[in-house]
Formats: structure tokens, C-alpha cells, sequence
């Protein structure tokens, strides 16, 4: 397995809001023995102070176990990425049913691997974004009435990022009914590609523009700190919970 011409640069940030907890959680992963396979996971929980965390972390618990045992060798990125929320929701459902809770939870999740590809796989509102250069490569697609709204016509994406409806979801892991996992396999990772995976109390902060131009000119640490920081100003006294992943692909230093 070949290794892949870039330098993985990579930062997370979590901030409660205005919220009176926080319900957000994250994960960015190495693997324990192979450079250059790294997992991200975004967990949005909803449920009250006590079920959503637990759906979130059940998420983040879930990941971790699974991606211990993951082979990138011969495993498969897609299949792994899949049995991931399968099995996070099947622990989230298991949770309800012992504490009497209806806890739910939105996954965004990405797994590079040596070779250079990646797959994202999403339940939710929670988003993934691959850029390159000025070029928005993929944007995952929100299981949410106003995303329906907006392939249907009846909605702008700027007006949806307003819409007081934006809290409602289609799917989500710990419903009732099996969730939707949409998956994606990216185009092979380059040198200057960027990876963002967020909760809605980023995403709806910034359009993917101003998103690109953030991320293009600061570091992944910057970037964290910056979204942020402006994702509290503009909510103005209402911001949601934060959680963000940034992930670019350096050049290799010539040694």
C-alpha cells in the first residue's frame, strides 16, 4: 500500500454556545498502527441535558472500538464507515430502552486511508465539506425538512440557514426506524485539499464560501479558532453547541 504525497494537518474544536450544555462531541482518530488512516467523527446528541450526550458519546464510544479493529489492508472504507452508525444506533436505541430516554444523535463521519482516498458517511444535520482550492468539492446533504425544502424549490440555501423550521429532522441514528446513512468516496486526496466536518452551530453560521476563504488562509488550528469565535458572534446571545474538525493536506517537505 502505497503512501499518499501529503502531510495530514489537522485540528478540532468544541465550544458549549449559549447553551446550558453541551451535547456535541468529536473524535479524530489516528490509527494505532498505520500512518496515514485517520477517522473523524462529529456527534450531534439531542435528547435533554442527559439523553442527547449519551447518544453522542455512545457514537464516539462505538467509533473508537470499532476502528481499533479496522484493517485498512483489507478492509473496506465504505463497509466500515456503514457498520459505524449502524452499530452506534443500535447502542443508542439499547440506551433508551435501559433509562427510559429517547436519545438521538446526527454522525458525520470521514475515514482517509494510506492510499490517499476517503469515504464520508452522515445521519443528520451534521455536515461534511471536501475543498480544493476555490472548488467545493462535495457537501454532504442534511436529512432535514429544509434540505428537502431546498432540492424541491421552495427554498434558498441562504434562506435555509434561517428557516426556524431548521431543527427538524428526516433521520437521525436512535430513531425508531432504521436511519438513513448516506455514504460518499471522494476523489483522491491532493495536496491542498480541505476537510470540514461540523454540527449545525457551525454550518449555519457561514455560507460555504466564506467557509473556503477561512479555511484556505489559515492554519487548522486558526481555522477552529476563527469559526468559532465568529460562529458565537453572529448567533448573537443564541448560539447552538460547536464542534468542528479541520483537516488539510500539506506538502511533504523535501528532506
Amino acid at each position: 500500500m502505497s503512501a499518499a504525497p501529503y502531510r495530514i494537518n489537522a485540528c478540532t474544536g468544541i465550544d458549549q454556545g449559549d447553551r446550558p450544555y453541551q451535547q456535541d462531541q468529536l473524535g479524530l482518530l489516528a490509527h494505532r498502527y498505520i500512518k496515514g488512516c485517520v477517522l473523524g467523527v462529529i456527534a450531534d446528541g439531542m435528547g435533554g441535558l442527559a439523553g442527547g450526550r449519551k447518544a453522542a458519546d455512545q457514537v464516539l464510544l462505538t467509533a473508537q472500538q470499532l476502528f481499533e479493529q479496522f484493517d485498512p489492508a483489507s478492509d473496506d472504507g465504505a463497509a466500515f464507515l456503514l457498520r459505524l452508525a449502524q452499530e452506534a444506533h443500535i447502542g443508542i436505541r439499547l440506551t433508551a430502552a435501559a433509562a427510559d430516554l429517547e436519545p438521538h444523535s446526527t454522525l458525520a463521519s470521514f475515514l482517509i486511508l494510506p492510499s490517499g482516498h476517503c469515504h464520508f458517511a452522515h445521519s443528520g444535520d451534521s455536515r461534511l465539506y471536501h475543498f480544493r482550492g476555490p472548488h467545493l468539492l462535495h457537501r454532504s446533504k442534511d436529512h432535514s425538512l429544509v434540505e428537502s425544502l431546498v432540492e424541491r424549490g421552495l427554498l434558498s440555501e441562504e434562506q435555509a440557514r434561517t428557516d426556524p423550521r431548521s431543527n427538524l429532522l428526516l433521520h437521525c441514528l436512535g430513531t425508531q426506524q432504521a436511519p438513513t446513512i448516506d455514504s460518499h468516496r471522494c476523489e483522491p486526496l491532493q495536496v491542498g485539499d480541505v476537510l470540514l466536518a461540523c454540527s449545525d452551530g457551525i454550518w449555519q453560521c457561514f455560507t460555504a464560501q466564506e467557509l473556503n476563504a477561512l479555511l484556505q488562509q489559515a492554519t487548522p488550528r486558526q481555522a477552529c479558532e476563527e469559526l468559532v469565535a465568529q460562529a458565537r458572534q453572529r448567533a448573537d446571545g443564541h448560539c447552538d453547541n460547536l464542534s468542528l474538525i479541520v483537516l488539510k493536506l500539506d506538502a511533504v517537505a523535501p528532506v
